[in-house]
């Protein structure tokens, strides 16, 4: 079902749902559906890859440290809690709702799951769920608030900001820290899968893809639906094949600074979490009931409301949704660091995670955007500390790049919902 109104879709091409007006039956027509789509401001996440690349290219030839196994495992590490974060909000942009809270909220369950472990002994996993528990909680506080009382969800979200930093001061003090020692909890920023487990992981994921991609062509043709050309799944496949397998790789090398004395070889174990969450909420948004609900509220309410879907629950779930993401995105945090704090998720982590998604291409106006807009765009974020470290720049400068990139993401943005309104998309 596509619910249409004021020239906006609910099912679009970011979506998953939409399909072509026409049979696309070669590369070369698939070519140029894709390029028509660009010219009408569907644009999705290129926007930030040919961002992620320049950035790649300049910082590679500025310093030969950046491109080393050594520099992007630890890139990965860095960039994991933002991705997750980031994640966890494209599902209130979609909406067209903001989440202010997201940070601190992260900060408070992981100083939960802190407490639990090192005060109280529980085992680590009791501790991530309650944490995802606590976060759930406020993001269905917060949803009600907004979608049964009507409350701006900048309000109510910035009102949360505020409490939320209460948790962490309250139970840990001023001044105070409490160390993450736990082995499964700070391996997932300082250990690495091994070798063996890398690759199997990767051939288990690459035939999955696989078998996934082959069964909705043989699905779709067998019932006459629009698919794409059965080169192009070759390709996808073989694409994706060589990148899972190219990185498996390349970090199964060992990246030691000195290999005769020790060896440093195989994924982040962080990687394969921020991989997990990804697959699994690109399927929610493209092959469930709830995303295809999701898309249609964040691309007119109103009228969604009239196609007889339940606007208030899935507002609601959205919430809870990017606040149990926050939740472990606090723990992966606290994981890099080694320690919650009363300033954990402060600072700049939320504005770090919105402009990851927005850079991804999740628009500010709800109704476009990927569960991956959060990785791409986590990345980038990430990617512009990272090689200015290398080069010595002063922290400032960090500041105004990312506030640089951010800001042409917003102007993209605009441009392209601008070109598809006047496409009449």
């Amino acid at each position: 079902m596509s619910v249409t109104s004021d020239n906006r879709t609910a099912g679009t091409a970011d979506d998953g749902f939409s399909l072509d007006a026409h049979q696309a039956t070669t590369l070369g027509d698939v070519g140029r559906d894709y390029l028509n789509r660009l010219r009408g401001g569907d644009m999705g996440s290129l926007p930030a890859l040919l961002g992620l690349l320049v950035l790649f290219v300049i910082f590679t030839i500025a310093h030969d440290r950046f491109f080393t196994t050594y520099n992007m495992s630890n890139l990965v590490v860095q960039a994991a809690s933002t991705c997750v974060l980031a994640m966890g909000l494209v599902f209130v942009l979609l909406i067209g709702e903001i989440d202010l809270s997201a940070g601190v909220t992260g900060g408070a369950c992981a100083t939960v799951t802190a407490i639990l472990m090192v005060d109280h002994g529980a085992p680590w996993w009791l501790g991530v769920l309650a944490a995802i528990g606590v976060g759930a909680v406020i993001g269905c506080a917060i949803g009600m608030l907004v979608a049964l009382l009507g409350i701006p969800s900048f309000v109510v979200s910035l009102a949360f900001f505020l409490a939320l930093q209460a948790v962490p001061l309250k139970l840990i003090g001023s001044g105070g820290s409490i160390r993450i020692n736990d082995e499964v909890i700070r391996g997932l920023s300082i250990k690495n899968v091994s070798v063996t487990a890398g690759w199997i992981a990767a051939t288990v994921i690459v035939l999955g893809f696989a078998a996934l991609q082959l069964w909705k062509y043989r699905s779709r043709s067998n019932k006459g639906l629009v698919h794409n050309p059965f080169s192009l799944v070759v390709l996808q496949i073989v694409a994706f094949a060589g990148i899972a397998l190219g990185l498996t790789y390349v970090l199964s090398q060992n990246r030691a600074p000195n290999p005769d004395l020790f060896n440093i070889s195989g994924l982040p174990w962080v990687a394969p979490v921020v991989v997990a969450l990804l697959l699994f909420w690109t399927f929610v948004l493209t092959r469930t009931r709830f995303g295809r609900h999701l898309y249609a509220v964040g691309g007119n309410a109103e009228a969604a409301r009239r196609a007889g879907i339940n606007v208030n629950r899935i507002k609601i779930t959205a919430f809870m949704i990017g606040s149990g993401m926050a939740a472990i995105a606090g723990i992966l945090s606290a994981s890099y660091s080694g320690k919650v704090s009363p300033g954990s998720g402060g600072g700049n982590e939320l504005l770090y995670a919105v402009a990851a998604a927005v850079i991804g291409g999740t628009s500010l106006f709800g109704g476009r955007g990927r569960a991956v807009d959060g990785v791409v765009g986590g990345l980038v974020i990430a990617t512009i500390p990272n090689g200015l470290g290398l080069l010595n720049q002063a922290s400032y400068i960090n500041y105004l790049v990312t506030g640089g990139v951010l800001l042409v993401a917003a102007a993209v943005d605009a441009i392209s919902r601008r070109r598809r309104s006047a496409a009449g998309v």
